[in-house]
């Protein structure tokens, strides 16, 4: 009787026998784990998904040693986390160097916000527009929107005369929030609270804080880490422009020389 012949190769039990063996488990750097996937949300932009499970987001500029030494104005880069140190989105700011370096804070600008996989989730777009605040024609304003470009909020600056205070809209431009800030926003060894409120700003439902980051880093650097808190069950697109207004905060306030 012929035997049957064999016309396996043997590389192919060689594979089959090494995934058969149990693999090593994969040690990851705590500082770069991501955030657990969540499926798409039937109403959720694409890419916000992850945003309905949680009410507090960190927000961690990126110290740029270019700028430290030379004093040349950056693009603007930010982390931002969850309340476990998950990644969660990276934001960056695109723009060029003669605008960046000559309107400095006042700079209008593109931030582009991605998820880990490098898709934009979420797109901020901030006009130029002059810092005088006594005249309120100058006042700021930014649109957020969903790629490709669906606006989803808007963030408008109320005239005050010493505060900083802020209509978070929906997209029919609608107010929905109040973001009202303190009197004296200087970096003195302490935090800065923005509290985020009801549009009667009688209830506070909300915070942005500008979290004091230690002498070294406040003195020779503009990298600021920001926290902000919301309801949990707040509508995603809120939650999405919040982060904006965070931005706006930051270049508006703490982005001086």
């Amino acid at each position: 009787m012929m035997e049957k012949l064999d016309h396996s190769h043997p590389s192919d039990s060689a594979g089959q026998l090494q995934q058969q063996q149990p693999q090593p488990p994969v040690m990851l750097d705590p500082h770069t784990v991501i955030m657990p996937y969540v499926p798409p949300i039937m109403g959720i932009p694409p890419g916000l998904e992850y945003l309905t499970q949680i009410d507090q987001i960190l927000i961690h500029q990126k110290v740029e040693l270019l700028e430290v030494f030379t004093g040349c104005e950056t693009n603007n880069k930010y982390e931002i986390r969850n309340s476990m140190g998950q990644l969660i989105f990276f934001a960056k700011e695109d723009n060029d160097c003669c605008t960046r370096n000559t309107c400095g804070p006042l700079r209008p600008f593109d931030m582009q916000i991605t998820d880990h996989s490098g898709r934009e989730v979420i797109h901020i777009y901030r006009p130029l527009k002059c810092g005088l605040c006594c005249f309120p024609c100058c006042l700021q304003k930014m649109e957020v929107q969903s790629p490709p470009g669906v606006p989803i909020g808007y963030i408008v600056q109320n005239w005050h005369i010493c505060k900083g205070k802020f209509s978070i809209q929906n997209a029919a431009g609608e107010t929905v929030l109040k973001v009202v800030g303190p009197c004296c926003t200087c970096r003195c060894c302490a935090d800065v609270n923005f509290e985020v409120t009801t549009i009667d700003e009688l209830q506070t439902v909300g915070r942005i804080c500008k979290q004091w980051s230690g002498l070294a880093k406040e003195l020779f650097t503009k990298a600021t880490n920001f926290g902000i808190q919301f309801p949990l069950d707040l509508d995603v697109k809120t939650k999405a422009v919040l982060l904006g207004a965070c931005f706006l905060i930051d270049f508006m306030f703490f982005e001086d020389e």
